[in-house]
Protein backbone atom coordinates (compact mmCIF):
# COMPACT_ATOMS: atom_id res chain seq x y z
CA UNK A 1 0.00 0.00 0.00
CA UNK A 2 1.14 3.39 -0.69
CA UNK A 3 0.14 6.97 0.39
CA UNK A 4 0.86 9.47 -1.76
CA UNK A 5 0.77 12.38 1.46
CA UNK A 6 3.67 10.38 3.22
CA UNK A 7 5.78 10.59 -0.36
CA UNK A 8 4.74 14.11 -0.76
CA UNK A 9 5.97 14.92 2.53
CA UNK A 10 9.63 12.83 2.66
CA UNK A 11 10.27 14.74 -0.80
CA UNK A 12 9.35 18.44 1.25
CA UNK A 13 11.81 17.10 3.31
CA UNK A 14 14.76 15.78 1.86
CA UNK A 15 14.46 18.20 -1.11
CA UNK A 16 17.25 17.42 -3.85
CA UNK A 17 18.45 14.14 -1.66
CA UNK A 18 14.87 12.41 -2.27
CA UNK A 19 15.29 8.72 -3.36
CA UNK A 20 11.40 7.99 -4.59
CA UNK A 21 9.88 4.82 -3.86
CA UNK A 22 10.11 2.70 -7.11
CA UNK A 23 7.26 1.03 -8.83
CA UNK A 24 6.67 -2.26 -7.06
CA UNK A 25 7.99 -4.52 -9.07
CA UNK A 26 11.36 -2.84 -9.18
CA UNK A 27 11.51 -2.03 -5.37
CA UNK A 28 10.69 -5.90 -5.07
CA UNK A 29 13.87 -6.92 -6.93
CA UNK A 30 16.03 -4.85 -5.43
CA UNK A 31 14.72 -5.82 -1.82
CA UNK A 32 15.13 -9.30 -2.72
CA UNK A 33 18.77 -8.80 -3.73
CA UNK A 34 19.76 -6.93 -0.55
CA UNK A 35 18.21 -9.54 1.95
CA UNK A 36 20.29 -12.17 0.02
CA UNK A 37 17.26 -14.22 -1.53
CA UNK A 38 18.83 -13.63 -4.84
CA UNK A 39 22.06 -14.35 -6.23
CA UNK A 40 23.04 -14.88 -2.72
CA UNK A 41 26.05 -17.42 -4.29
CA UNK A 42 27.66 -14.42 -6.30
CA UNK A 43 29.75 -11.31 -4.33
CA UNK A 44 28.23 -8.32 -5.10
CA UNK A 45 31.12 -5.68 -2.87
CA UNK A 46 27.92 -2.79 -3.08
CA UNK A 47 25.90 -5.86 -0.83
CA UNK A 48 28.20 -8.31 0.85
CA UNK A 49 31.28 -6.28 2.27
CA UNK A 50 31.91 -6.55 5.63
CA UNK A 51 31.63 -2.72 5.98
CA UNK A 52 28.13 -3.44 5.59
CA UNK A 53 27.32 -6.07 7.84
CA UNK A 54 23.58 -5.12 9.02
CA UNK A 55 22.84 -5.79 13.11
CA UNK A 56 19.22 -4.54 12.77
CA UNK A 57 16.21 -4.84 10.16
CA UNK A 58 16.73 -1.42 8.95
CA UNK A 59 18.50 -1.89 5.15
CA UNK A 60 19.37 0.70 2.51
CA UNK A 61 18.15 -0.81 -0.67
CA UNK A 62 19.65 0.67 -4.08
CA UNK A 63 17.51 1.60 -6.60
CA UNK A 64 18.07 3.19 -10.34
CA UNK A 65 17.37 6.67 -8.13
CA UNK A 66 20.02 6.41 -5.65
CA UNK A 67 19.90 4.12 -1.99
CA UNK A 68 16.35 4.43 -0.41
CA UNK A 69 17.03 4.38 3.50
CA UNK A 70 15.41 3.72 5.59
CA UNK A 71 13.54 0.37 4.51
CA UNK A 72 12.68 -1.74 7.58
CA UNK A 73 12.26 -5.53 6.41
CA UNK A 74 12.37 -8.75 7.96
CA UNK A 75 12.26 -12.49 6.45
CA UNK A 76 9.67 -14.94 8.55
CA UNK A 77 8.16 -18.42 7.52
CA UNK A 78 8.28 -17.67 4.04
CA UNK A 79 6.90 -13.98 3.72
CA UNK A 80 9.19 -11.16 3.84
CA UNK A 81 6.81 -7.82 5.97
CA UNK A 82 8.81 -4.59 4.57
CA UNK A 83 7.42 -0.61 4.99
CA UNK A 84 9.38 2.23 4.23
CA UNK A 85 9.04 4.73 7.37
CA UNK A 86 9.35 8.38 6.77
CA UNK A 87 11.80 10.62 8.44
CA UNK A 88 11.19 13.64 9.66
CA UNK A 89 13.97 15.63 8.90
CA UNK A 90 17.24 15.20 6.60
CA UNK A 91 18.77 12.05 5.67
CA UNK A 92 22.15 13.60 5.11
CA UNK A 93 24.21 13.21 7.59
CA UNK A 94 22.03 9.88 8.12
CA UNK A 95 20.45 10.38 11.86
CA UNK A 96 20.30 7.56 14.83
CA UNK A 97 18.13 4.51 14.08
CA UNK A 98 16.53 5.63 18.11
CA UNK A 99 16.12 9.04 16.67
CA UNK A 100 13.51 8.30 13.78
CA UNK A 101 10.10 7.84 15.37
CA UNK A 102 8.81 6.30 12.01
CA UNK A 103 10.70 3.29 12.60
CA UNK A 104 9.13 1.78 16.00
CA UNK A 105 5.63 2.96 14.46
CA UNK A 106 6.45 0.73 10.95
CA UNK A 107 8.06 -1.62 12.64
CA UNK A 108 4.65 -2.32 15.58
CA UNK A 109 2.47 -2.47 12.32
CA UNK A 110 4.31 -5.06 10.48
CA UNK A 111 4.28 -7.49 13.64
CA UNK A 112 0.72 -6.77 13.90
CA UNK A 113 0.30 -7.96 10.64
CA UNK A 114 3.03 -10.97 10.98
CA UNK A 115 0.64 -12.07 14.06
CA UNK A 116 -2.75 -11.40 11.90
CA UNK A 117 -1.01 -13.73 8.85
CA UNK A 118 1.36 -16.09 10.42
CA UNK A 119 -1.20 -18.36 12.14
CA UNK A 120 -2.38 -19.40 8.34
CA UNK A 121 0.74 -20.07 7.82
CA UNK A 122 0.03 -23.93 6.79
CA UNK A 123 -3.08 -23.38 5.24
CA UNK A 124 -2.46 -21.70 2.00
CA UNK A 125 -6.25 -20.76 1.00
CA UNK A 126 -6.66 -19.43 4.53
CA UNK A 127 -4.14 -17.54 4.16
CA UNK A 128 -4.56 -16.25 0.79
CA UNK A 129 -8.22 -15.12 2.33
CA UNK A 130 -6.62 -13.29 4.95
CA UNK A 131 -3.67 -11.36 2.48
CA UNK A 132 -6.96 -10.59 0.73
CA UNK A 133 -8.11 -8.58 3.78
CA UNK A 134 -5.07 -6.72 4.58
CA UNK A 135 -5.84 -4.05 2.32
CA UNK A 136 -9.27 -3.20 4.09
CA UNK A 137 -7.87 -3.45 7.48
CA UNK A 138 -4.61 -0.78 6.97
CA UNK A 139 -7.77 1.52 5.74
CA UNK A 140 -8.49 1.41 9.66
CA UNK A 141 -5.17 0.33 11.05
CA UNK A 142 -3.19 3.12 9.30
CA UNK A 143 -6.05 5.20 6.96
CA UNK A 144 -3.27 8.05 6.35
CA UNK A 145 0.00 6.29 6.54
CA UNK A 146 0.36 7.14 10.48
CA UNK A 147 -0.53 3.69 12.40
CA UNK A 148 -3.32 4.30 14.30
CA UNK A 149 -4.38 0.50 15.86
CA UNK A 150 -0.76 -1.83 15.14
CA UNK A 151 -3.34 -5.22 16.51
CA UNK A 152 -4.44 -5.66 12.94
CA UNK A 153 -6.30 -8.92 14.55
CA UNK A 154 -8.75 -7.12 16.84
CA UNK A 155 -9.93 -5.24 13.29
CA UNK A 156 -13.21 -6.27 11.19
CA UNK A 157 -12.20 -7.25 7.92
CA UNK A 158 -15.51 -5.70 6.53
CA UNK A 159 -16.35 -2.54 5.77
CA UNK A 160 -19.25 -2.32 8.05
CA UNK A 161 -18.24 -1.44 11.34
CA UNK A 162 -15.45 1.33 9.63
CA UNK A 163 -16.03 4.58 11.35
CA UNK A 164 -15.45 7.76 9.01
CA UNK A 165 -15.98 9.84 12.04
CA UNK A 166 -16.29 8.71 15.57
CA UNK A 167 -19.98 9.77 16.96
CA UNK A 168 -18.43 10.91 19.76
CA UNK A 169 -15.63 14.08 19.35
CA UNK A 170 -14.22 12.69 22.96
CA UNK A 171 -13.72 9.29 21.63
CA UNK A 172 -9.42 8.52 21.61
CA UNK A 173 -8.59 6.70 17.92
CA UNK A 174 -7.32 3.85 19.77
CA UNK A 175 -11.10 2.87 20.25
CA UNK A 176 -12.23 1.45 16.95
CA UNK A 177 -15.65 0.45 18.04
CA UNK A 178 -17.50 0.43 21.43
CA UNK A 179 -18.99 -1.83 23.31
CA UNK A 180 -22.25 -2.71 24.44
CA UNK A 181 -23.12 -5.64 27.04
CA UNK A 182 -22.10 -6.38 30.83
CA UNK A 183 -19.04 -4.75 31.95
CA UNK A 184 -16.19 -6.98 32.29
CA UNK A 185 -12.13 -6.24 32.92
CA UNK A 186 -9.82 -9.17 32.32
CA UNK A 187 -6.02 -8.46 33.78
CA UNK A 188 -3.24 -10.96 33.09
CA UNK A 189 -0.10 -10.70 34.70
CA UNK A 190 2.78 -12.68 32.38
CA UNK A 191 6.20 -12.86 33.68
CA UNK A 192 8.96 -14.71 31.85
CA UNK A 193 12.59 -15.70 33.49
CA UNK A 194 15.47 -15.77 31.25
CA UNK A 195 19.12 -17.75 32.57
CA UNK A 196 22.40 -18.93 32.49
CA UNK A 197 23.73 -21.57 34.97
CA UNK A 198 27.23 -22.79 34.76
CA UNK A 199 27.83 -23.61 37.65
CA UNK A 200 31.63 -22.68 37.50
CA UNK A 201 32.85 -20.75 40.21
CA UNK A 202 34.83 -18.35 37.93
CA UNK A 203 31.59 -17.54 35.90
CA UNK A 204 28.54 -15.76 37.16
CA UNK A 205 25.32 -17.27 36.83
CA UNK A 206 22.85 -14.71 35.03
CA UNK A 207 18.76 -14.38 35.36
CA UNK A 208 16.01 -11.91 34.18
CA UNK A 209 12.91 -11.34 34.82
CA UNK A 210 10.57 -9.50 32.10
CA UNK A 211 6.74 -8.93 32.55
CA UNK A 212 4.05 -8.05 30.63
CA UNK A 213 0.31 -7.29 31.99
CA UNK A 214 -2.49 -7.73 28.93
CA UNK A 215 -5.64 -6.52 29.99
CA UNK A 216 -9.16 -6.97 28.20
CA UNK A 217 -11.35 -3.92 29.35
CA UNK A 218 -15.21 -4.69 27.45
CA UNK A 219 -16.89 -1.44 29.30
CA UNK A 220 -19.70 0.58 27.19
CA UNK A 221 -19.28 4.47 26.48
CA UNK A 222 -16.61 6.59 23.78
CA UNK A 223 -14.00 6.90 26.34
CA UNK A 224 -14.00 5.01 29.82
CA UNK A 225 -11.65 5.95 32.06
CA UNK A 226 -9.99 2.64 34.00
CA UNK A 227 -7.33 2.86 37.03
CA UNK A 228 -5.58 0.18 38.01
CA UNK A 229 -2.85 -0.77 40.61
CA UNK A 230 0.05 -3.51 40.48
CA UNK A 231 1.52 -3.78 44.05
CA UNK A 232 4.38 -5.65 45.46
CA UNK A 233 4.49 -8.01 48.78
CA UNK A 234 6.66 -5.90 51.52
CA UNK A 235 10.41 -6.25 51.02
CA UNK A 236 9.80 -7.29 47.12
CA UNK A 237 12.14 -5.69 44.78
CA UNK A 238 11.12 -3.22 42.70
CA UNK A 239 9.98 -3.29 38.91
CA UNK A 240 12.45 -1.40 37.08
CA UNK A 241 12.72 -0.34 32.93
CA UNK A 242 8.56 -0.05 33.19
CA UNK A 243 6.87 0.60 29.48
CA UNK A 244 3.38 2.33 29.15
CA UNK A 245 0.84 2.06 26.56
CA UNK A 246 -0.17 4.87 24.50
CA UNK A 247 -3.40 4.95 26.10
CA UNK A 248 -2.21 5.25 29.48
CA UNK A 249 -3.10 9.08 30.43
CA UNK A 250 -0.69 9.81 33.10
CA UNK A 251 1.91 8.61 35.28
CA UNK A 252 4.34 8.97 38.59
CA UNK A 253 7.34 10.38 37.21
CA UNK A 254 9.75 8.10 39.41
CA UNK A 255 7.74 4.82 38.09
CA UNK A 256 9.37 5.60 34.86
CA UNK A 257 12.94 6.92 35.94
CA UNK A 258 13.79 3.34 37.60
CA UNK A 259 16.35 1.36 35.40
CA UNK A 260 18.21 -1.87 35.57
CA UNK A 261 21.13 -0.18 34.14
CA UNK A 262 21.73 1.52 37.55
CA UNK A 263 22.36 0.07 41.06
CA UNK A 264 19.54 0.09 43.13
CA UNK A 265 19.39 2.39 46.05
CA UNK A 266 16.82 3.39 49.30
CA UNK A 267 15.05 6.33 46.53
CA UNK A 268 14.16 3.44 44.34
CA UNK A 269 10.32 3.84 43.99
CA UNK A 270 8.59 0.59 45.08
CA UNK A 271 4.69 1.28 43.76
CA UNK A 272 1.74 0.59 44.36
CA UNK A 273 2.43 0.84 40.28
CA UNK A 274 -0.86 3.03 39.40
CA UNK A 275 -1.50 3.30 35.93
CA UNK A 276 -4.90 5.87 34.65
CA UNK A 277 -6.08 4.98 31.03
CA UNK A 278 -8.72 4.69 28.93
CA UNK A 279 -8.53 1.21 26.93
CA UNK A 280 -8.84 0.22 23.76
CA UNK A 281 -11.49 -2.29 21.94
CA UNK A 282 -9.55 -4.91 22.35
CA UNK A 283 -6.63 -6.94 24.87
CA UNK A 284 -3.60 -4.72 24.66
CA UNK A 285 -0.82 -5.19 27.29
CA UNK A 286 -0.92 -1.81 29.66
CA UNK A 287 2.59 -1.74 30.23
CA UNK A 288 6.09 -4.59 30.32
CA UNK A 289 8.65 -4.29 32.74
CA UNK A 290 11.33 -5.56 34.32
CA UNK A 291 13.03 -6.95 37.73
CA UNK A 292 16.46 -7.85 39.61
CA UNK A 293 15.08 -10.99 41.18
CA UNK A 294 17.59 -12.31 44.26
CA UNK A 295 17.52 -16.11 43.07
CA UNK A 296 16.28 -18.20 40.01
CA UNK A 297 13.08 -20.24 40.57
CA UNK A 298 15.58 -23.69 39.38
CA UNK A 299 18.98 -24.20 40.92
CA UNK A 300 20.35 -26.47 38.48
CA UNK A 301 23.96 -28.85 38.34
CA UNK A 302 24.83 -30.52 34.54
CA UNK A 303 27.42 -32.52 34.13
CA UNK A 304 28.65 -34.34 30.73
CA UNK A 305 31.84 -36.52 30.87
CA UNK A 306 33.13 -38.16 27.55
CA UNK A 307 34.31 -42.10 28.11
CA UNK A 308 35.83 -43.20 25.27
CA UNK A 309 32.60 -44.81 23.11
CA UNK A 310 29.90 -43.53 25.43
CA UNK A 311 29.27 -40.11 27.89
CA UNK A 312 27.87 -39.91 31.63
CA UNK A 313 25.76 -37.45 32.30
CA UNK A 314 24.28 -36.00 35.46
CA UNK A 315 21.67 -33.53 36.31
CA UNK A 316 20.47 -32.41 39.31
CA UNK A 317 17.87 -29.72 39.77
CA UNK A 318 16.35 -27.94 43.18
CA UNK A 319 13.71 -25.86 43.43
CA UNK A 320 13.75 -22.47 45.22
CA UNK A 321 11.69 -22.87 48.75
CA UNK A 322 10.02 -19.76 47.81
CA UNK A 323 8.77 -20.98 44.76
CA UNK A 324 5.26 -21.77 44.41
CA UNK A 325 5.50 -25.87 43.56
CA UNK A 326 2.30 -26.14 41.69
CA UNK A 327 3.34 -26.12 37.63
CA UNK A 328 1.10 -26.81 34.47
CA UNK A 329 4.49 -28.33 33.17
CA UNK A 330 7.78 -28.71 33.67
CA UNK A 331 10.27 -30.86 31.97
CA UNK A 332 13.80 -30.64 31.37
CA UNK A 333 15.30 -31.04 27.63
CA UNK A 334 18.92 -32.59 26.82
CA UNK A 335 19.76 -32.65 23.19
CA UNK A 336 22.82 -34.34 21.78
CA UNK A 337 24.60 -32.32 18.81
CA UNK A 338 26.63 -33.36 15.80
CA UNK A 339 26.39 -37.23 17.37
CA UNK A 340 24.24 -39.85 15.71
CA UNK A 341 21.02 -41.63 17.28
CA UNK A 342 21.28 -42.33 20.72
CA UNK A 343 21.64 -46.12 20.33
CA UNK A 344 21.98 -47.09 23.77
CA UNK A 345 20.82 -45.94 27.52
CA UNK A 346 20.60 -46.39 31.05
CA UNK A 347 19.34 -44.20 33.08
CA UNK A 348 18.11 -43.71 36.71
CA UNK A 349 15.85 -40.67 38.05
CA UNK A 350 14.96 -39.72 41.25
CA UNK A 351 11.93 -38.18 40.09
CA UNK A 352 9.36 -38.15 36.84
CA UNK A 353 10.13 -40.43 33.50
CA UNK A 354 12.43 -39.76 30.67
CA UNK A 355 10.97 -40.19 27.42
CA UNK A 356 13.44 -40.50 24.05
CA UNK A 357 12.22 -38.34 21.22
CA UNK A 358 12.01 -40.06 17.73
CA UNK A 359 14.66 -39.21 16.56
CA UNK A 360 16.61 -40.30 19.15
CA UNK A 361 18.63 -36.98 19.62
CA UNK A 362 16.90 -35.66 22.94
CA UNK A 363 16.14 -37.06 26.17
CA UNK A 364 13.01 -35.46 27.60
CA UNK A 365 12.76 -35.86 31.73
CA UNK A 366 8.80 -34.92 32.70
CA UNK A 367 9.22 -33.76 36.23
CA UNK A 368 5.12 -33.12 36.32
CA UNK A 369 3.53 -30.88 37.96
CA UNK A 370 5.03 -31.21 41.37
CA UNK A 371 8.83 -30.96 43.23
CA UNK A 372 9.14 -34.29 46.04
CA UNK A 373 9.01 -32.79 49.09
CA UNK A 374 13.41 -32.17 49.47
CA UNK A 375 12.56 -29.82 46.09
CA UNK A 376 15.49 -32.04 44.72
CA UNK A 377 15.36 -34.82 41.67
CA UNK A 378 18.07 -36.20 39.74
CA UNK A 379 18.84 -38.62 36.61
CA UNK A 380 22.03 -40.23 36.02
CA UNK A 381 22.87 -41.88 33.21
CA UNK A 382 25.05 -43.50 30.24
CA UNK A 383 24.48 -43.07 26.85
CA UNK A 384 26.41 -44.43 23.45
CA UNK A 385 25.03 -43.33 19.93
CA UNK A 386 24.67 -44.94 16.48
CA UNK A 387 26.00 -43.49 12.90
CA UNK A 388 25.42 -39.97 12.82
CA UNK A 389 22.28 -38.96 9.66
CA UNK A 390 21.80 -35.79 7.80
CA UNK A 391 18.53 -36.04 10.02
CA UNK A 392 20.13 -35.28 13.47
CA UNK A 393 20.53 -32.00 14.74
CA UNK A 394 23.98 -29.97 14.44
CA UNK A 395 25.01 -27.48 15.90
CA UNK A 396 28.53 -24.97 15.77
CA UNK A 397 28.28 -23.53 18.94
CA UNK A 398 27.85 -27.17 21.25
CA UNK A 399 30.99 -28.78 19.75
CA UNK A 400 32.57 -31.94 22.18
CA UNK A 401 31.50 -31.69 25.54
CA UNK A 402 29.78 -28.36 25.17
CA UNK A 403 26.28 -28.89 25.82
CA UNK A 404 22.89 -28.03 27.88
CA UNK A 405 19.68 -28.61 29.67
CA UNK A 406 17.22 -26.46 28.64
CA UNK A 407 14.00 -26.45 31.12
CA UNK A 408 10.26 -25.96 30.40
CA UNK A 409 7.93 -24.96 32.63
CA UNK A 410 4.72 -22.67 33.81
CA UNK A 411 3.81 -22.26 37.13
CA UNK A 412 -0.15 -20.60 37.32
CA UNK A 413 -1.23 -17.86 39.38
CA UNK A 414 2.49 -16.73 40.82
CA UNK A 415 4.62 -14.44 40.14
CA UNK A 416 8.70 -14.29 40.65
CA UNK A 417 8.17 -10.40 41.54
CA UNK A 418 5.31 -11.02 43.71
CA UNK A 419 3.39 -8.84 41.39
CA UNK A 420 -0.77 -8.62 41.76
CA UNK A 421 -3.67 -6.74 40.85
CA UNK A 422 -5.43 -5.07 43.78
CA UNK A 423 -8.61 -5.98 42.58
CA UNK A 424 -10.20 -3.18 45.02
CA UNK A 425 -7.81 -1.09 44.07
CA UNK A 426 -9.07 -0.78 40.46
CA UNK A 427 -11.34 2.12 39.38
CA UNK A 428 -13.96 2.10 36.43
CA UNK A 429 -15.62 5.10 36.00
CA UNK A 430 -18.77 3.98 34.25
CA UNK A 431 -22.52 3.08 35.71
CA UNK A 432 -22.67 -0.53 37.03
CA UNK A 433 -20.56 -2.99 38.89
CA UNK A 434 -18.11 -4.38 36.12
CA UNK A 435 -16.92 -7.94 36.92
CA UNK A 436 -12.77 -8.30 37.38
CA UNK A 437 -10.30 -11.29 36.82
CA UNK A 438 -7.03 -11.35 37.82
CA UNK A 439 -4.31 -13.83 36.59
CA UNK A 440 -0.81 -14.50 36.79
CA UNK A 441 1.86 -16.95 35.55
CA UNK A 442 5.44 -17.21 35.70
CA UNK A 443 6.75 -19.22 32.48
CA UNK A 444 10.06 -19.70 31.38
CA UNK A 445 12.42 -18.47 28.58
CA UNK A 446 15.73 -19.49 27.48
CA UNK A 447 16.08 -21.34 30.60
CA UNK A 448 19.73 -23.04 29.99
CA UNK A 449 21.90 -24.84 32.45
CA UNK A 450 25.36 -25.44 31.06
CA UNK A 451 27.41 -28.49 31.38
CA UNK A 452 29.89 -27.53 34.04
CA UNK A 453 32.67 -29.88 32.99
CA UNK A 454 33.56 -27.97 29.47
CA UNK A 455 33.71 -23.97 28.75
CA UNK A 456 30.64 -22.35 28.29
CA UNK A 457 30.46 -20.64 24.42
CA UNK A 458 28.98 -16.94 26.19
CA UNK A 459 30.23 -16.27 30.28
CA UNK A 460 30.28 -13.18 32.24
CA UNK A 461 32.92 -13.14 34.49
CA UNK A 462 32.86 -10.98 37.14
CA UNK A 463 35.03 -8.17 37.53
CA UNK A 464 37.92 -8.53 39.37
CA UNK A 465 39.61 -5.84 41.82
Amino acid sequence: RRYPTVELRAETFNGSTHVPVPSDSAFLKALLFELRLVDDHVFVEQRDTCTRINHSSVHSVATTAGELWPVLAFHKSGLIYACVPLVEGTLEPRPPLLTVSGLSQGLALLLGIMDYISPSRKNEVEMNTKIGQLRNLLIQACPLGTPLNTNIRSLNSSFEDIQEMPADKDQPAWRSSTYKGKPQVNVCITEKVKCMQYDQSDVVDTWQVYGAVNCKCDIEGSAPNVTLSLNLPTNAPPLQDIVVHHCVTSVDPAMLMSTSAEPLHDSVYNGPYKFPFIPPSDSFNLCYYTSQVPVPPILGCYQLIEEGSQIKIMVNLKLHESIKNSFEYCEARIPFFNRGPIAHLEYKVSYGQLDLSREKSLLVWVIGQKFPKSLEVSLTGTVSFGTAGKEHPTDYVCTGNTAYVKLYFRIPDFTLTGCYVDQHSVQIFVPGKPKFTASRELISSDYYIWNSKAPAPMVYKPLLD
